[in-house]
């Protein structure tokens, strides 16, 4: 049974920063894109970064690009979203995300995790 489990969310001031890590156990991790999406209050899902099964290649949406870094370590399982200069409109709820197209999007996702609420206070 594959289970994908965030930590690393919590409340923080802006221009603050925060890092986000994720576990994956049931799926063969290193064959697997990984990505962040959040969902804020009335808004629909949308993409922040993702990264190939390589490790080689990453994607950011314009909103966070040059703030968030994305990486993993394919040896602990583990995803992990460094968030810097972090701002009041980066609340969300913030989902880890597995799956085998690149690159990965919501509708090509095969496993999400619970989700871990990323709050910036101005």
């Amino acid at each position: 049974q594959v289970q994908v489990l965030e930590s690393g969310g919590g409340l923080v001031q802006a221009g603050g920063s925060l890092k986000l890590s994720c576990t994956a156990n049931g799926l063969k991790f290193r064959d697997y894109a990984m990505g962040w999406f959040r969902q804020a209050p009335g808004k629909e899902r949308e993409g922040v970064a993702c990264i190939k099964w390589s490790g080689y290649y990453t994607y950011y949406a314009d909103s966070v690009k040059g703030r968030f870094t994305i990486s993993r370590d394919d040896a602990k399982n583990t995803l992990y979203l460094q968030m810097n200069s972090l701002a009041p409109e980066d609340t969300a709820m913030y989902y880890c995300a597995a799956g085998v197209s690149w690159p990965l999007q919501e509708s090509t996702v095969g496993h999400w995790g619970r989700g871990t609420q990323v709050t910036v206070s101005s």
